[in-house]
């Protein structure tokens, strides 16, 4: 089918560029930006809609810059979305993107909101998670337009730059990983102590971790190399002891989730001597924050790991902190006057949402990482509370996701 070039006018939740055919079929074509007009390849028709990928450009959009990374073009790595367009156009379609979701699917008569831009827009990540295949022979990320394929990583422009310089070295000693590996992760922490987790096929001992973390200790790469089974808990095989888990959630852009933080704090009010959850506290940055402003805290967290951690961490005064689904504490907690809930992108369980509206605290303050999660939950609660504030945040800069504070009032 042939169709005219098309005019693309907006960018999509997930980054794709958005445009309209002849016959007026929204069509989605990743790796545009708005205002360029670009000829199509591998059309694909639906029944509303349509999908198609980049061919010729025949006009530039006003946006459009070249992006950094030689991976985003020549090998389509799919980690980032956004890389073709200025820092400022990737900001404003974040907003768009949030503004849209919330009243398409969850009704909400609201503004697009406005960024809190990043510190930095390149060199921010403190994890990268990486596939192996071919028997380590391809280390990388996956293409965005064929997800099944691997291409094998040089370099991560938005990896933090002590993870560049472990990936340089690991990937150098490609050779000594062990057989069967299916992920290796690379992260940072936040005492700038680098961090190698392993993943493999099978539950089979490797005897190699101390070579190899020899071998980076000769490139002056230190790094705590971790080994996880499946099944299993992750463990540390050579470098240190285990006092940082290695496969807790902390935020990617440290800097900014303590700037999302601090706001989703500060939109509580004041609250000492009221009593507050924290749901899905991970390692308990926030339920620390509340605490020191004088609440009383309970606080909710699946992983295991990362509530032991914040019970070394402390406070212990005032807080009690339970490890477990969220859905299955609420029901035993006291009362809140205020509640700040941290879902992952897959939002919060619909039974966690009824037990929130049952405990009906005056305030709830929300942070997402998915606006489409996040407008589902809103619509689950009702109109028993009003949207008062709604924040983004630039968390992922070169991609499509956006980091949101949304602060609802009881009616």
């Amino acid at each position: 089918m042939s169709v005219a070039p098309v005019r693309i006018r907006a960018i999509a939740a997930g980054g794709d560029g958005v445009g309209t055919l002849e016959d007026g079929r929204t069509i989605f074509v990743p790796r545009t930006a708005p205002g360029d007009l670009v000829e199509l390849a591998d059309l694909r028709l639906h029944r509303r809609f349509a999908r198609g990928r980049p061919g010729r450009l025949v006009e530039s959009g006003p946006d459009r810059v070249t992006p950094r990374c030689a991976h985003y073009d020549e090998d389509g790595c799919g980690g980032c979305q956004l890389q073709h367009l200025d820092p400022a156009a990737q900001r404003s379609a974040r907003s768009a993107i949030v503004g849209d979701t919330l009243r398409r699917i969850a009704r909400l008569q609201v503004d697009d909101p406005a960024v809190d831009p990043a510190p930095e827009d390149w060199g921010y990540r403190t994890r990268i998670t990486l596939a192996v295949k071919g028997g380590g022979r391809t280390i990388g990320f996956h293409r965005y337009d064929r997800p099944t394929e691997v291409f094998d990583l040089r370099r991560c422009e938005i990896a933090a730059p002590p993870l560049r310089e472990l990936w340089s070295a690991v990937r150098a000693l490609r050779g000594l990983l062990p057989k069967g590996l299916l992920h290796l992760s690379l992260r940072l922490d936040r005492e700038g102590g680098r961090h190698l987790l392993l993943e493999p096929a099978t539950t089979q001992a490797w005897p190699g971790a101390g070579r190899l973390h020899g071998e980076l200790l000769r490139r002056g790469v230190g790094a705590t190399i971790w080994w996880r089974p499946p099944g299993g808990a992750a463990r540390t095989l050579a470098g240190a002891s285990e006092a940082f888990p290695a496969t807790v959630f902390e935020q990617v852009n440290p800097a900014m989730g303590d700037r999302v933080r601090a706001a989703a704090v500060d939109a509580l009010g004041e609250i000492a001597g009221a009593h507050i959850w924290d749901l899905y506290a991970g390692i308990g940055e926030t339920t620390r924050a509340l605490a020191l402003r004088g609440a009383t805290v309970e606080s909710v967290e699946v992983d295991r790991r990362a509530v032991a951690l914040a019970d070394t961490r402390g406070p212990s005064t005032g807080v009690r902190r339970l490890a477990g689904r969220v859905e299955d504490h609420l029901a035993g907690l006291r009362p809140p006057a205020a509640v700040i809930t941290n879902p992952p992108r897959t939002g919060m369980e619909e039974a966690a949402v009824r037990a929130l509206a049952k405990a009906a605290p005056a305030r709830i303050v929300y942070i997402s990482c998915d606006p489409a999660t996040l407008a589902r939950d809103l619509g689950r609660l009702g109109e028993r509370w009003t949207t008062r504030g709604l924040r983004a945040f630039d968390l992922f800069p070169q991609t499509a996701h956006v980091e949101t504070v949304t602060v609802l009032e009881a009616a």
